[in-house]
């Protein structure tokens, strides 16, 4: 037997000790299988010349079994044995040259030497690569790398030549699954420079970096292609890209869970102390803040407090004013800091909610929040007075306020004073949001600041169904694209609108489907229980289809447009279909989905830039200006005169219409533009708007103007202090720019 395998192994080792013979080996190694002409052409051999010299090389191969010939296809390919016998010789090379390895310097933080193994291992585990291909793939990566002369030798640069070569390969589909997510040097250098116009804090880096590597992950791994695509080409535009399967975007507290519970922090660090339930105003709104602070890291945008004022009530009785007034300018203070906020107060107190037992603060079990009228209208009063204070030299963009009202509100002498105080917080500094209750008969609805809505629409549960639950994101539709793109063509257009519909929920959809699977460990504050009971309901929340650009989509389809399209009647048309669409795509998807026309101006602006590189300013509809274009996505008017109030009536007929689309929210946005206007005018135009013109929610917009140097603010836009007559020191404060 010894004698055998000598023999065995003489054999093998003279088949290769001819060079052509071991480059013919080389060749089938790096293509896999090459037939006999291309193998000749490979060694530049000549088959009428070299054809007997090329076929005794081939035969010692062949008998020495490191080559064998696939009966199928005719082409000769390496055995195990050849492979193992490639490998070898490498190995001997490298000992024999006594060729130093290249150092790497790996993700990991560490220095190792350059091991071939180990990307073939990552390319089986990261890609999925079958075995021998990632042989393959990595012996090509290595030659290339020790051929050059490279110094300083990185895990990102060992990364790039692979996928290099896996493109070069026509194997795309694996270098997509080895995409490296991160940042560019020069763009982490640009965070750090405290040279530039807006430099940013330790935090602020940090967010940032964090944000563009789990921007890239969403896009590249978490989304289908085609959903990536439309939103990268402007198509579409995914809010909160960065958290988009971390966090919803919006939550609707009830205080009456933690008035109850307290805050218990146990379960999710037990190093961390709990709240006991509150017993004092000054407990409760300590308590409301760290409620605050703590949902702020697993919420993306808004936190809504409902009921504000209705809910802490009892827990006023008795006291001092100049005590509520104190702890109540605290509570202001830190919510300015730590959190996006929304505080709603019930002026005067809704039906609904004034028979509901008080929970919460350790009284008699049978009181009704009705019994607590007056408390509930104190709290309001001194809030507004509170903001008017804080506002008096400049405004506060946070906390948000909402003042909900109905027919009530102007027929309850108390209630009609604290409201005149919020229309004079409007006239200074079009500070409240106003939400018209009028419309809403026996149901309830919840709003936030953003225009989100949620209401009692599926069960009439009002606290299932708009409480402890919230937004669970939003992705903008480009509806100006799709004007474009259908050159006109009523049928196209609505075939395109529909295709960008279902990618709106699909997107939705997987992002509600990662937060059900992770919710609980990536959200354990907002997914904590009691009872079994949790208490973010993730499956009551909406989703919202934001509908950019609507004007502008309709004024460029109807113009010039052969047919002379009524615009009019196109946009009725836009809206009949979107909410056909919805409901048959968007089936499976749950109730909760909305289309809507809600602000933001980062969507509108990204969208129209993306158009105007795509097909030139010229076949654009935008508003703005050639310098500072937008697509529409806040829903104005603008009054004309403190006593006349008149509103456009083109402008009223399309609004009338787009209140079709105010099932997920909506917020109309009054134009004080820079003139006086008293609050006994405003509150009698806020019962026009809320009676007779039947808005849903709005907001009165002042523009105004801080000198840093004065602190003192003026309405309207100035440029130059009125006090001290400087330039430099002026901010201008809007809270709706165009958009």
């Amino acid at each position: 037997m010894p004698r055998t395998r000598s023999k065995r192994s003489v054999k093998v080792l003279k088949a290769v000790s001819s060079p052509l013979r071991l480059k013919i080996l080389n060749f089938l190694f790096d293509s896999g299988s090459l037939s006999y002409t291309e193998l000749m052409k490979s060694l530049k051999m000549n088959p009428s010349r070299d054809a007997g010299r090329f076929a005794y090389h081939l035969k010692s191969l062949l008998k020495a079994d490191l080559v064998e010939v696939d009966i199928e296809s005719k082409k000769y390919c390496l055995t195990d044995l050849g492979k193992m016998l490639i490998e070898i010789t490498e190995k001997v090379e490298k000992k024999a040259q006594k060729r130093k390895e290249k150092i790497v310097r790996t993700s990991q933080f560490t220095i190792e030497e350059f091991d071939a193994n180990k990307i073939a291992n990552s390319l089986i585990k990261e890609a999925k690569i079958p075995f021998e291909l990632a042989q393959k793939t990595a012996k090509t990566a290595e030659k290339r790398l020790l051929k050059s002369k490279i110094q300083y030798l990185t895990a990102p640069l060992v990364r790039e030549v692979v996928n290099t070569i896996l493109i070069e390969n026509g194997l795309e589909e694996y270098r997509h699954k080895l995409a490296r997510l991160g940042l560019p040097v020069h763009e982490v250098t640009k965070f750090l420079d405290t040279k530039t116009k807006t430099p940013l804090n330790s935090h602020a880096i940090i967010s940032r970096a964090g944000k563009t590597v789990l921007r890239e992950y969403t896009l590249f791994k978490v989304f289908p292609r085609d959903i990536t695509d439309a939103h990268l080409s402007g198509a579409l535009n995914i809010d909160d890209l960065d958290t988009w399967i971390l966090k919803p975007s919006e939550v609707m507290h009830d205080l009456r869970f933690f008035l109850q519970n307290g805050i218990r922090l146990e379960k999710m660090n037990a190093f961390h102390l709990s709240e006991k339930p509150p017993q004092t105003l000054e407990s409760a709104l300590a308590m409301t803040s760290n409620l605050l602070l703590h949902t702020s890291k697993e919420v993306n945008k808004m936190q809504t407090l409902d009921n504000f004022n209705v809910f802490l009530a009892p827990l006023v009785k008795g006291f001092e004013i100049g005590r509520i007034k104190k702890a109540l300018r605290r509570f202001i203070l830190n919510a300015n800091q730590h959190a996006e906020l929304t505080i709603c107060l019930e002026i005067p107190m809704s039906n609904i909610v004034a028979e509901k037992p008080v929970v919460g603060h350790g009284g008699d079990k049978r009181d009704r929040y009705q019994d607590f009228t007056k408390e509930s209208q104190l709290i309001a009063s001194l809030l507004i007075e509170i903001l008017a204070d804080l506002t008096s030299t400049k405004p506060l963009p946070n906390p948000r306020l909402i003042c909900k009202i109905s027919n009530q509100t102007f027929l309850d002498e108390e209630s009609k004073a604290i409201l005149l105080e919020a229309h004079r917080l409007s006239s200074e500094r079009g500070l409240p949001y106003f939400a018209n209750m009028n419309l809403k008969k026996k149901k309830r609805a919840v709003f936030s600041a953003t225009g989100c809505k949620l209401e009692s629409d599926l069960g009439d549960d009002w606290e299932i169904e708009t409480l402890r639950t919230g937004c669970l994101g939003q992705v903008d539709l480009n509806l100006p694209r799709i004007a474009i793109e259908s050159n006109k063509d009523k049928n196209r257009f609505f075939e395109i609108l529909r295709e960008r519909i279902e990618l709106v929920i699909r997107a939705l959809e997987i992002k509600y489907r990662n937060l059900r699977s992770r919710g609980k460990n990536l959200n354990p504050f907002l997914m904590q229980s009691t009872n079994g009971d949790t208490y973010f309901r993730l499956e009551q929340c909406t989703r919202i289809m934001n509908l950019v650009g609507f004007q502008e989509a309709v004024r460029a389809f109807c113009a010039k447009n052969l047919k002379n399209e009524d615009p009019l009647g196109f946009a009725e048309e836009i809206l009949k279909n979107t909410l056909k669409f919805k409901r048959r795509i968007g089936r499976k998807s749950g109730k909760r989905l909305f289309p809507t026309i809600l602000p933001n101006p980062e969507a509108s602006k990204r969208l129209v830039q993306l158009d105007i590189e795509e097909y030139g300013i010229a076949k654009v509809s935008y508003s703005g200006t050639r310098e500072n274009p937008f697509y529409s996505t806040t829903r104005r008017t603008h009054i004309q005169g403190e006593n006349s109030f008149q509103f456009p009536l083109e402008q009223n007929e399309i609004e009338d219409m787009l209140n079709g689309l105010n099932g997920g929210g909506s917020l109309r946005v009054i134009e004080l533009e820079d003139t006086e206007h008293s609050p006994e005018n405003l509150m009698k135009l806020t019962r026009r708007l809320t009676e007779e013109q039947a808005i849903e929610f709005f907001i009165f917009n002042r523009n105004s103007t801080y000198c840093i140097n004065c602190k003192r603010s003026w309405i309207g836009k100035k440029l130059r202090c009125p006090s001290c007559g400087s330039i430099s020191t002026l901010r201008a404060f809007k809270k709706f720019n165009s958009s």
